[in-house]
């Protein structure tokens, strides 16, 4: 018998992700709408989508941190009230909702990794708007609702920081990287395959309902990130240079310390994401980064 998934922000980083991962599954029969297909904001339009679907993936968002410091409300919008709609939708239709949140629904002060019980404290409008779709999810689908944290997602579908280093890398000798900013890089393919696992163990009863942190295990800052991608990309990693944070001032502030815990996977029977540098080490063999790595090696060669 054949599961239907429908898949929102079928078009974003870790979107196209999930729907590849999917369409690998002969039980799956995959819907993917991107924003395009399905304005999260819009109830009608959400209450008709979701119908005769069992599991809906929710990738879509306002992901514009900086952007949602000058426009708060139309961030929640999207990652608030569209949770809610989606919520509800998933309520009528009896459908497990598995919704991607992040790391900045934390304050960032910590020293050990957040728990997934961890009180909640957001230091900037990003993660509000955040934290306002994870309450939406709790109350309406405290049985059939999975928030999935998770953060520094790079993948080949999109703009991303392990993606901008090296194009950077064929254009300037040294780059300044902040080196006080702790975090765990995650590959949104590996994220991809951890949520269509999560979402078959939901529907099997055996992963319950709640929070779990999908993120890569360790822990880096985006410097050791920036330089591990060169070193492993063939490019001399000391072209890195750390700097703090007051180097690169921003609208919104970041979380010093984004580093999750992962207990809720073990609990659940499922092991968590594995370990920031492998998934690092995998991800550069995709021919968009391959190819990104061969011309800053080239340029590099010329100099």
């Amino acid at each position: 018998m054949t599961t239907s998934w429908l898949v929102t922000g079928a078009r974003g980083l870790l979107g196209q992700d999930v729907l590849a991962e999917l369409a690998a599954d002969p039980e799956a029969t995959v819907t993917g709408l991107s924003r395009d297909g399905l304005d999260i904001t819009d109830p009608t339009a959400v209450r008709a989508a979701v119908t005769g679907h069992r599991v809906v993936v929710n990738c879509a968002a306002w992901t514009d941190v900086d952007g949602a410091e000058r426009s708060e409300a139309a961030a929640t919008a999207v990652n608030g009230t569209g949770v809610r709609h989606l919520g509800h939708a998933c309520a009528d239709a009896g459908a497990v909702l598995l919704h991607i949140s992040t790391d900045y629904v934390f304050p960032g002060d910590a020293r050990r990794p957040y728990p997934e019980d961890a009180p909640t404290r957001p230091v900037n409008a990003y993660g509000r708007s955040k934290l306002a779709g994870e309450r939406a999810v709790v109350e309406l689908l405290p049985h059939t609702g999975y928030i999935v944290r998770t953060a520094w997602l790079y993948g080949s579908h999109g703009p991303n920081f392990v993606a901008t280093m090296l194009e950077l890398a064929a254009r300037r000798e040294n780059l300044d990287v902040v080196a006080d900013q702790h975090g765990q890089p995650t590959w949104s393919r590996a994220l991809a395959r951890q949520l269509a696992a999560l979402g078959r163990a939901a529907l099997t009863g055996r992963a319950p309902a709640g929070i779990y942190h999908g993120t890569a295990a360790g822990r880096t800052t985006w410097c050791g990130l920036a330089r591990e991608t060169f070193r492993l990309s063939g490019l001399d990693p000391e072209r890195i240079r750390p700097v703090g944070s007051d180097k690169f001032p921003r609208p919104a502030v970041r979380p010093a310390f984004g580093v999750l815990g992962h207990g809720n996977w073990l609990r659940a029977g499922l092991a968590p994401l594995s370990p920031w540098c492998d998934q690092l080490t995998a991800a550069l063999k995709a021919p968009e980064f391959a190819a990104l790595a061969a011309a800053a090696r080239t340029s590099t060669q010329r100099t």
